[in-house]
């Protein structure tokens, strides 16, 4: 399967040449930010942005939202302890608990967990994205608690696209996925699904047993005009996922091959969610509406470790709601807001505790504005948000309440049709999530939240050949939280290990964005990122002093660059490299671990023939068959992405 899907990169490259003609012209200009609270272009922005276009999405033919967000973005994805359907993102020096600090939306609609679960990105088929947009650093006013390294705001397409999609791949690799839209003056409505599966790459056991996994997902949304000035929206969504994936490797393992089974024993998950929500929009007159929406979220798991006696099941409720007033003219905007959100998780009984239901609720107002005049733009906003928690099991019931703030400030100043800068401040905080508060399966107690401040300075450069982004930032944190797992003691002996705060910390870093036109056949995107995440105070339990120390986790550099190829226009080549620097293991908090956090490095290919009502396409992952793994601590090791992977496949479009 391998050298077919290699031998048609090829065939496609020589069928390009063979029916090469003249390429459209392609120039690029200033694209739109839709899904914040206030919108504007990305010239204009007070923050720095990142806009990727369903076109961009269509044309990396990724499997699945975090290997677009990995291979495309400045966002790091990393496979939570080898689950690909459950990764943890992170950017701006947050780590490995980075995606607490990332608020994550669809169409609006926070996905982000009650718990250290991260955001499943998998369950958005990239076939029926419209654009995603990344706001680094801000957000919190609108986004709300865990925005300090900023938003992922995720739209998907309301048109009338009609197409199917087929590939295969190594490894047993099979998809299809379809979205179906309709749009007029009265209805949108949209259809769109995906079911993939994989046989596996690491054995599981002694008897060749595979760490397979399939997921499903499916989505509808309706859009209905009543009126000229009222929208009643409606969607339904499901996603289901059952995997296996394998333990731990020693070093001397994971160098030997990367595929075997090890000694950490395999884990299945399953995790199934269904979402449904409801709003309506009405235009009061044109400069002013009104907007809610309801969102109710139910999800169950299940999670089974292999060969053990462990294994638990936890069924989830989410509830939220966001209602806002719009005031919008050429010169100037505001919006009043409310949003809450009630999540509950009823876990049941483990070898490790009885069962327990433990909720966190959030309710919030705030207010955003921004005001242009001539060159100049200015940013304002405050939100207060109050976040309480209630813990129960059969024996007592426990109960924490806090008030956070957050604000944004910011500024932008455009010094001609192509180049601005902008500077901006946020004060973020994040609320700990419940696990937060247990450690081996027992609750301990509540613990503080943690509030940063976040310093941007940035510049855009946007011409027809040229769009480049440069941005510096400092962030200064008090309470960053994180997982102290004593080196001492191991359960369940009597342990020190627990969920606490790291008194004061900062990071500070550089991002550079260019996507440069050299012709009309050649172009390239560079993505590079350096960031220093520093402890600043903090000490151990077993007396280790941090301050000074490195947050492990954290690459200094972080770089991806893809080279575009479009000799004709139906042919587009795509010629993509990712490197990440070596960090300190996940546990390292002392800096003194024998084995570090190797850098992780891949090289892309992918190849796609298109014409008006049909593509064809395949893509060759990891062409120099680079091992990849994440270091949780010295012989720890979860490998990632640690061979070549390939896929061929077809989109009819109707």
């Amino acid at each position: 399967m391998q050298k077919t899907i290699k031998l048609s990169l090829v065939l496609g490259a020589l069928l390009s040449q063979l029916h090469a003609t003249e390429s459209k012209t392609v120039v690029l200009e200033p694209l739109s930010i839709t899904s914040t609270a206030i919108k504007t272009d990305e010239l204009k922005s007070t923050d720095a942005v990142e806009i990727y276009t369903q076109e961009d999405i269509e044309k990396a033919h990724v499997q699945n939202m975090y290997e677009f967000l990995n291979s495309r973005t400045s966002i790091i994805a990393t496979p939570s302890y080898g689950n690909p359907f459950n990764q943890k993102i992170d950017m701006r020096g947050f780590g490995n608990d980075g995606y607490q600090n990332i608020v994550v939306t669809i169409n609006g609609r926070k996905m982000n967990n009650v718990d250290m679960v991260p955001a499943m990105l998998s369950s958005i088929s990239p076939s029926s994205v419209k654009k995603i947009e990344i706001i680094k650093s801000s957000g919190i006013v609108v986004g709300g608690d865990g925005a300090n390294a900023g938003v992922i705001n995720i739209t998907t397409k309301e048109n009338n696209d009609k197409e199917v999609s087929f590939y295969l791949g190594t490894h047993g690799a099979a998809d299809a996925s379809f979205y179906l839209g309709h749009k007029d003056e009265k209805l949108s409505i949209s259809a769109s699904g995906e079911a993939q599966k994989n046989a596996g790459m690491r054995d599981i056991d002694t008897s060749g047993n595979k760490d397979e996994n399939k997921f499903s997902t499916g989505s509808l949304n309706l859009s209905y005009f009543a009126t000229d000035s009222l929208e009643l929206k409606a969607s339904a969504s499901f996603s289901k996922t059952d995997l296996i994936y394998g333990g731990s490797l020693t070093e001397d393992e994971y160098k030997e091959d990367p595929s075997q089974q090890g000694s950490g024993g395999a884990k299945n998950q399953k995790y199934d969610t269904n979402v449904f929500t409801a709003g309506i929009k009405y235009d009061i007159n044109d400069n002013l509406s009104i907007n809610i929406d309801g969102n109710a979220e139910r999800k169950k798991s299940f999670y089974d470790s292999l060969g053990s006696a462990y294994e638990s099941t936890a069924n989830y409720t989410y509830n939220s709601f966001k209602a806002n007033l719009k005031y919008d003219s050429k010169s100037f905007s505001l919006i009043l807001g409310t949003d809450g959100f009630n999540g509950n998780r009823d876990s049941g009984s483990t070898i490790y505790g009885a069962g327990n239901k433990t909720d966190k609720n959030n309710l919030a107002g705030f207010i955003m504005s921004d005001y242009n005049f001539g060159k100049h733009s200015i940013k304002a906003g405050y939100r207060y948000e109050k976040v309480s928690y209630t813990y129960s099991d059969a024996t007592k019931t426990s109960k924490d309440d806090n008030v956070l703030h957050g604000a944004e400030l910011g500024y932008n100043y455009v010094v001609n049709d192509k180049t601005s800068i902008f500077t901006n401040y946020s004060h973020g905080y994040q609320a700990p999530d419940i696990d937060r508060f247990f450690s081996g399966g027992v609750f301990n107690d509540f613990i503080k939240p943690m509030e940063s401040n976040n310093f941007n300075l940035g510049f855009n450069y946007i011409t027809k050949t040229n769009k480049l982004k440069i941005s510096t930032y400092y962030i200064d944190l008090k309470n960053e939280i994180y997982y102290y797992k004593d080196p001492v003691s191991v359960w369940p002996a009597p342990s020190l290990s627990v969920n606490t705060n790291i008194d004061k910390s900062h990071k500070y870093g550089l991002d550079i964005y260019d996507k440069f036109l050299i012709n009309n056949e050649f172009n390239i995107v560079l993505n590079y990122n350096y960031v220093q995440a520093i402890i600043d105070e903090e000490k151990g339990r077993n007396g280790e002093d941090y301050a000074g120390n490195k947050l492990p986790g954290v690459s200094d550099h972080n770089v991806k660059a893809t080279l575009g190829y479009t000799p004709n226009e139906f042919t587009t080549v795509s010629l993509t490299q990712i490197y990440r620097s070596e960090a300190y293991a996940a546990n390292d908090f002392n800096n003194n671990f024998s084995q570090k956090q190797d850098p992780y490095m891949s090289t892309d290919i992918s190849v796609t023939y298109a014409k008006k009502t049909w593509e064809v396409f395949a893509k060759i992952n990891n062409i120099f068959n680079q091992s990849n793994g994440l270091w949780i601590k010295d012989d720890s090791i979860y490998p990632v992405n640690f061979t070549t992977t390939a896929i061929a496949g077809l989109k009819l479009k109707f």
